[in-house]
């Protein structure tokens, strides 16, 4: 929930940068808005690097992952497991599912602008990126009100609706056109809002001392938003871009098993409900803790022990 909740706060900047290009890039000529758009990517280039820097220069704790391994076996979290990363076979298929969701995400934003002019009469670019900046919107509330759900619903249902909804909705704007095409595809975005960071969530339950390295596979998976595009455009310019929604469609199947496993499988639906308390790096809840830093295993094993022989 927590994930779900800050990347809707990101939802807010996808409605906001459509407006802002309706009106920058689509105001004048081809040539100047391309020298508006080259001017905007170096801003947003700076911006990164001193963000990056910042980061670089900030001193962040390091947790090991000896002390993700302690925190999980002290949470008495079930099936944490044991085996090397290469045998975390529920990482790689979230791994996969990531890859394939934002293969569909990204391709349909990307193309939503030309859906809009070929499908819909009279309706220029301007106009296409003020319905994408709508569709953003409701991208953004999609997420909210996922939180909304997921406090009274487990995550992985709520992640198995949204996702078939995804291929419900996505399907009919390969046939249809106009007002009713779009407004499937502003649908299909409604549903697509918690998917991201719910496979993250997900994906990441039980990893013990691979948690880093795990998370780091899964986010990766965002290399799916280099392939979709391309495909789909390929596509578009044989066919139609209507015809090319078949594409994002053939990846929401694709992601549509990791949801169907996270619902169904024992071994992914028992790791997706577990819902453990720990006080472990609590501040004083045992004698002995550090202050400050992060403790290795061996470290808290001693503290633990010394603790239970009261020296």
């Amino acid at each position: 929930m927590r994930i779900n909740f800050s990347q809707a706060i990101n939802g807010i900047g996808t409605v906001i940068a459509p407006v802002l290009g309706s009106y920058v890039f689509f105001d004048f000529g081809d040539n100047k808005a391309l020298q508006n758009v080259q001017w905007v990517y170096l801003a947003i280039a700076c911006f990164v690097f001193i963000l990056a820097f910042a980061f670089f220069m900030s001193k962040i704790p390091e947790i090991t992952d000896a002390d993700m391994e302690f925190q999980a076996n002290e949470s008495n979290a079930p099936a944490v497991s044991s085996k090397p990363l290469i045998k975390q076979y529920r990482l790689f298929h979230a791994s996969f599912a990531q890859f394939s969701y934002t293969a569909s995400q990204v391709a349909i934003a990307s193309y939503f602008i030309n859906y809009a002019t070929e499908t819909r009469a009279n309706t220029s670019s301007a106009l296409g990126s003020q319905f994408l900046a709508g569709a953003q919107g409701v991208f953004a509330i999609g997420r909210f009100i996922g939180v909304g759900l997921m406090h009274r619903v487990k995550p992985r249902i709520v992640f198995g609706i949204y996702l078939t909804m995804c291929i419900v909705f996505v399907g009919p704007s390969i046939t249809q056109r106009g007002n009713i095409g779009m407004s499937m595809l502003y649908v299909t975005m409604f549903f697509e809002s918690i998917c991201f960071p719910t496979i993250v969530a997900l994906g990441m339950r039980g990893l013990g001392r691979h948690t880093k390295r795990g998370s780091g596979f899964i986010i990766a998976g965002v290399m799916g938003g280099a392939c979709g595009p391309p495909l789909t455009g390929a596509v578009a310019d044989m066919h139609s871009t209507a015809l090319a929604m078949v594409v994002p469609m053939a990846f929401f199947i694709a992601t549509w098993t990791y949801a169907l496993a996270v619902n169904f499988l024992p071994s992914y639906r028992d790791m997706a409900d577990a819902f453990t308390e720990t006080e472990v790096g609590l501040r004083g809840h045992h004698e002995g803790v550090a202050e400050e830093g992060s403790l290795g295993y061996e470290d808290k094993g001693v503290l633990t022990e010394q603790k239970e022989n009261g020296s």
